[in-house]
Order: C-alpha cells, then structure tokens, then sequence
C-alpha cells in the first residue's frame, strides 16, 4: 500500500519537535513495514539521511510552506495533487496540517491547541490560520492522534469531537539519553557552567516556554543564596536576539545564567545528563520531551503544574505555579537545599522515565494507520 507522510519538518541543522517527532515516529514506519511504499512530501530539497530505507519516495511539493497563505497553498493544492497524482492510500501528517481537498483517509498528529488560549504568542497571521482551520482539520481527520490525555480531552471539547477519535500516545525520548559518570557529569559542568551544578531549561524561546518568569524566579533564588545556588544553563536559541525577551537580572548573578544556543542531539543528552535539576515550567504544552529525556537520565525535576506536564512527571518532580515567580523560586530552593528529597526524585525520574519509547510511539501509531491500509 502506498502511505504519504508530511515531512516538511524534516530540517537538518533545524530540528524542533514537530520535527524530532517526524524524525522519531516515520524512521521506524519505514524501517518496521518494508512491505509498503512511503511518500514523504518535503517542501524544499530534503538532506539524505532522512530517506529511510529503499521503500522511501521523496517528493519536494512547490512552494515551502512557511507562512499560512502557502500553508493553504501547499495543503490544498500542492498536497491533494500529489496525493491523488500517486495514487496515495493514506496520508499521515506528524504536525496535525490536513488537505480539506481529499476523500482519502488522513491521520492527524495534533500535539495541542495553545493558540487557542494564548493567541497572543503567536503572530497575527498565523494565529488566524491555526484557528480557523485547526477545527477544520479535527473533524476532517479520519483519526487524530495526540501526545497526551490531557490534550486528547483539551482537543475533543474545544472542536467537539468525539474522543473515541482521538488516541493519546506519549512521545518517547531518544535512547541517546542515559545518565553519565561523575567524571563525564564534571566534564561536561566544566565546559557550560565553570564547574557548578545547574538547572538545566531546553526548550525553543517561545513566551509559552515561559522562561521570563524562570529567569527572575530564578534570578531571586540565586541572590538569597549565593553561596550555594545552582547555576542555570539554557539551551535554544540565543535568548538576546529574541526581541520580545528581555530580563534584567541583578549583575550578581548574570555570571551564573549561560546559553549554550542550539547544541547538537548528542551533546544535548550529555548536557541533560550532568544537570543538577530540570527546570521546565511552561504555561502550556501538549507533552514536554525535555521531561521524558531528563527521566531518562535519572535527573529530579522542577515542573510546572499546568496542562499535561503533571500527567508526565508525576511523582519526580517538585510542582510549582508557574504563573507565580515565587512558586517557582520556592521550588528551585527546594529543589537546591532537600538532598534527600533529591535523591528520591532522581530515583522516581529513573523509573518513570522507561515508559517513554519512540518505539512504543511508533508501534501504536502504526496499529492506527494500519486499520485503513488494505480496504
């Protein structure tokens, strides 16, 4: 049977986790099921290494589809042409964008819906997109796949679908992540934070990732405790070329905040690896990889206690408000001063973190996509 995969997401040097998750999901379909013929739909020239196996066709589909008129374009138009051109059986899209235009069944991944409860993170265009057609697309899907169970009930009341549609899969987190030696943990400390231990945040410097009220919690934590305090490593993009970032942190602790930029997987799982603490507190998010790789690594974790972020840590994080710096403070102290506490989260975060498997993920969403093959 022939499978069509949107893989526009498939980026090198660009990877983020719309595209991780493509990465992580279509690699084992392809490696899994050789016995029928994959079409990835890229939306310029595509690097090799993400052409799977021999049952991989790529197709480039005009034009790159990266403002919402040519995400219409592309879905409508380029995506429908192509898939009725091959003769597509099914169409799997990893970030939930479906084609109006066909009567073919079509999966949707729909990770969350935070534009419609913080429009005002996302620019006005965009922002416009997304809501008109992301209920469009839940009630056009033939199956919608989600990252969590609090998403699953979050997507099937806000567009009225029903949740027997919708199927909660975790994501999974790569097998790069494990914990490290002492002696790698200090090597890696020497490198990004002059030896210290730290509090480790990873994510793209979004406002939903909420690293403002982090870095001023923070920022208070570490003057009421200088002697003692973590540092705090961020890993994204440079903080400071993000215009709607600014923090002013007191001069006595700028020495301890460092920002590694974008870092490749590998060093990123070391990074995560040799953290004294995660510390994760957006306002909103579907699933939250960086929890599933820090449990990986057996590191404790500071969360916020919003949306699905509770339902994936559980019992190996200290929760705080993150609306609330001083929650999120108070936390970090916790966090910092209870070894105790620290070492019991470090072994919850080990436990927990073997239920989080890319292929697992794969499995089940393969057990969906595999209903409408062969009809």
């Amino acid at each position: 049977m022939r499978i069509a995969i949107n893989t526009r997401f498939l980026l090198k040097g660009k990877m983020e986790g719309f595209g991780w998750y493509t990465y992580e999901i279509s690699k084992r379909l392809v490696e899994n099921h050789p016995e029928h013929e994959f079409y990835f739909f890229f939306d310029r020239p595509y690097d090799e290494k993400f052409i799977f196996g021999n049952n991989v066709n790529p197709i480039v589909l005009s034009p790159p589809a990266r403002h919402p008129i040519l995400f219409y374009i592309w879905f409508e138009w380029s995506v429908a042409r192509a898939l009725k051109k091959h003769k597509i059986d099914l169409f799997f899209s990893p970030d939930g964008y479906l084609s109006l235009k066909t009567n073919i069944p079509q999966i949707a991944t729909i990770h969350d819906i935070n534009f419609e409860y913080f429009p005002e993170d996302i620019p006005f265009s965009a922002r416009k997109y997304l809501r008109y057609f992301f209920p469009k697309f839940a009630k056009k899907a033939t199956e919608i796949i989600t990252v969590s169970n609090y998403s699953k009930k979050d997507i099937a009341q806000k567009y009225s679908v029903s949740e027997k549609k919708i199927h909660a899969i975790w994501n999974g987190a790569s097998n790069l992540f494990v914990p490290i030696s002492k002696d790698k943990k200090q090597i890696v400390r020497d490198n990004i934070s002059n030896g210290k231990p730290y509090f480790l945040f990873v994510g793209a410097l979004h406002p939903r990732k909420n690293l403002i009220r982090l870095m001023n919690a923070y920022s208070a934590y570490a003057a009421a405790q200088p002697e003692n305090a973590y540092d705090l490593v961020i890993v994204g993009e440079n903080l400071w070329q993000n215009k709607g970032f600014k923090v002013e942190t007191a001069s006595s602790v700028k020495d301890k905040i460092h920002f590694t930029g974008r870092v490749s997987l590998e060093d990123l799982a070391d990074i995560t690896a040799a953290a004294g603490s995660l510390a994760y507190v957006p306002y909103f998010e579907g699933f939250g990889i960086p929890l599933a790789e820090a449990m990986k690594c057996g590191i404790p974790i500071v969360s916020g206690n919003l949306t699905s972020l509770p339902e994936v840590a559980e019992d190996a994080a200290i929760y705080c408000d993150p609306m609330d710096e001083k929650s999120i403070e108070e936390a970090l102290m916790e966090m910092t001063n209870n070894a105790s506490l620290r070492a019991e989260l470090a072994q919850k975060s080990m436990e927990r973190g073997k239920l989080f498997s890319w292929d697992s993920a794969a499995e089940k969403v393969w057990l969906i996509l595999n209903k409408y093959l062969g009809k």
